[in-house]
């Protein structure tokens, strides 16, 4: 009989915008106890990093969250009270978000507890939450109250607005006292110093500002703080460097262990250099089951896109669902080469490339709870070229999203008509994996930079415009036969049901996720606006796809789909030649006009919709537990999964025991 405790189930809590899900292991009670060990120690480094995003997505982060969890413990009124479940709602985002900002918003959190119940909380706080700011109680509830209460005091983690300081005026915590100018003039002469020094590297330079705070030194000259073993985050990275170091002893390949080995020299050097090697080393490892991504990678935290935000990922493949991607990666070549972009905008040979199907295991920092669903790197373009890149699909994450969708009626109340929602309901699935696939395994890999472009010419820009790139080289080859005959597409009609879900969601309803009269300002929610709104100004005159009223909503009409393909060809040869040739300023111009704005009329239908439905617009995951299981001297002989932890728990108790900062 089944353990009850132990019982799978994809959907848990639910509270403000989110909902909150399980994501379960299959297959791993076969892997070895040895490969096990190696996942185990891989995510006790996962968690370890936790603390790290949550200071860098802001200052106040981890003094908000940890006044508010002793609150949280050591309550003693009434726990239905008001208040308390106010604030109990507003932690739990916290956790979320790893902060006090929405994490796709960027928006900070307005509070529906009373500063005045807070106050009364906070005078019972114990010594060494109210001594990290050397005050009184008084006057550290005056700093949390200002941070948490105050609208307009530090209003948003990542500021996209044109025209401003986005440094400035952004609350993430990688700058600090300086300006976007200064920011931008501080790498752009540490990029010149380096070419001159390395003529025959300049364009193989590091990816500059990425593991460090910028600040200025006590003469008022802008300066690193690099985070490393010995350096910022120090405490945070000895944890993690620990972890690692016996997760090598667990290691399926000497190349595994000599990629640990050179991580965790990254690590204690915080040379920027031996990241590049690591991330060579990495790319370079197929032949196991386990991989993990571990370190400060991705930028779309920095309003300049240059400093990575410390992130965790632990995974094993699906070798079966790998099948499908091998086949992809096998021939990337063809599908390079029968691009639409211009000859010269296409790499001559294609290097390096491979992608699978995982099995999150562990999530953590900037991928938990809320994580990617497709993942590839490394981001350096240079080391990419030369060496290749490495995808995956999160195969267990994206079933629990289907699983989570089925009969929430959404496609009912947003799809035009009942012949497309059985289209969608027939083929979704299938080509929403597949347009994943073609996403993180061909059109991040796909094309080059020109000779002497700035891999970050197009700054606050680069990101939108980079995942337009990869979405439009996956909207582009779903319609090709070439997937039909690889055996990935069954028929001709499979991939009307993705261009219909990607332009319903890029032209209404991913605007459910935004609150009323706000911008768009997350990187992939502007792509997929701006590949939608394009689209429709292309095929104005030929009405290939329109926005259309009926019994007063709107819905997403597609009146010819073989057309719709031509425009995503000439969306991508233009997106790929700004990318090639760093055009800032079209750049700035096509994601001003068509990614930002919204319609609030048409906005406001569409969150009046939504509401009417009761599902949650953000979802996240909340970890396995991995119990080790001994016998009577001690000795490990399994490690299995227990999902029965709620959100609130897993938190609580990754706050106890791994606490850093």
């Amino acid at each position: 009989m089944a353990d009850c405790n132990n019982l799978f189930k994809y959907s848990d809590e639910r509270f403000a915008d989110l909902q909150m899900l399980r994501y379960q292991l299959g297959g791993f009670e076969k892997l070895s106890l040895k490969t096990k060990k190696y996942i185990y120690c891989l995510s006790k480094a996962t968690i370890y990093g936790r603390d790290i995003t949550f200071d860098q997505n802001g200052k106040y982060n981890l003094l908000v969250r940890k006044t508010l969890e002793y609150v949280y413990e050591n309550y003693s009124g009434n726990r239905n009270n008001e208040d308390f479940k106010a604030m109990t709602i507003y932690l739990k985002r916290v956790w979320f978000s790893s902060g006090i900002y929405h994490h796709y918003g960027c928006e900070k959190f307005t509070p529906d507890f009373s500063e005045s119940f807070l106050r009364e909380q906070i005078a019972a706080l114990p010594d060494d939450i109210v001594k990290q700011l050397s005050q009184t109680t008084e006057q550290f509830a005056d700093v949390v109250c200002k941070v948490i209460f105050d609208a307009d005091f530090m209003p948003k983690r990542v500021n996209q607005s044109a025209d401003e300081d986005l440094v400035k005026t952004s609350a993430c915590n990688f700058y600090d006292n300086v300006s976007q100018s200064e920011a931008e003039t501080y790498y752009n002469e540490k990029k010149e110093a380096y070419a001159k020094e390395h003529p025959d590297k300049k364009d193989c330079q590091p990816s500059w500002g990425l593991n460090s705070r910028l600040t200025k030194d006590n003469a008022g000259r802008p300066t690193e703080q690099v985070w490393k073993e010995n350096g910022l985050y120090g405490n945070a990275i000895k944890q993690i460097t620990f972890w690692l170091e016996k997760a090598a002893g667990y290691a399926e390949n000497d190349l595994q262990k000599d990629i640990i080995r050179q991580l965790v020299k990254y690590y204690r050097s915080g040379d920027l250099t031996d990241f590049d090697e690591y991330s060579i080393k990495w790319v370079g490892e197929n032949s196991g089951t386990v991989d993990f991504i571990n370190g400060f990678i991705e930028v779309y935290g920095d309003p300049l896109g240059l400093k990575g935000t410390w992130e965790g990922i632990v995974e094993y493949t699906d070798a079966v669902a790998s099948k499908r991607t091998k086949l992809i990666s096998e021939n990337a070549q063809w599908f390079e080469d029968n691009s639409p972009v211009d000859k010269k905008f296409k790499k001559e040979k294609v290097k390096g490339v491979s992608a699978r199907v995982i099995n999150a295991a562990m999530l953590g920092g900037d991928e938990y709870p809320a994580s990617a669903i497709g993942i590839n790197l490394p981001n350096a373009n240079w080391i990419r070229s030369e060496y290749g890149s490495k995808s995956v699909t999160i195969g267990n994450l994206t079933h629990s999203y289907d699983e989570a969708a089925k009969g929430n009626g959404f496609r009912d109340e947003f799809v035009i008509d009942s012949n497309t929602v059985q289209l969608l309901d027939k083929y979704a699935a299938l080509t929403d994996d597949l347009h994943t696939d073609l996403h993180e395994c061909l059109g991040h890999g796909s094309g080059k930079l020109l000779p002497g472009t700035d891999p970050d010419a197009l700054k606050a820009y680069g990101n939108t415009i980079e995942e337009a790139r990869a979405d439009l080289f996956g909207l582009y080859y779903i319609a090709d036969d070439k997937l039909i005959e690889l055996g990935l597409l069954p028929d001709r009609e499979a991939y009307k049901a993705q261009y219909y879900s990607y332009l319903m969601n890029g032209l209404l309803t991913q605007t459910m996720r935004i609150s009323l009269g706000n911008n768009i300002e997350e990187a992939h929610m502007r792509n997929r606006a701006l590949i939608a709104w394009w689209a429709v100004d292309l095929s104005n005159s030929s009405h290939t796809v329109e926005i259309i009223e009926k019994a007063g909503k709107h819905y997403v009409k597609i009146n010819d789909y073989a057309a719709l393909r031509n425009v995503f060809a000439k969306e991508l040869a233009e997106i790929q030649r700004i990318k090639s040739e760093g055009d800032y300023d079209k750049a700035k111009y096509l994601v001003e006009k068509y990614a930002v704005k919204i319609n609030p009329a048409l906005h406001k239908e569409v969150l009046d919709r939504y509401a009417t439905l009761n599902i949650a617009p953000y979802k996240g995951f909340i970890n396995p537990r991995l119990e080790l299981i001994k016998d009577n001297n001690g000795n490990i002989t399994d490690i299995k999964p227990d999902y029965t932890e709620s959100f609130a728990s897993q938190n609580i108790r990754y706050s106890h025991d791994y606490a850093t900062i």
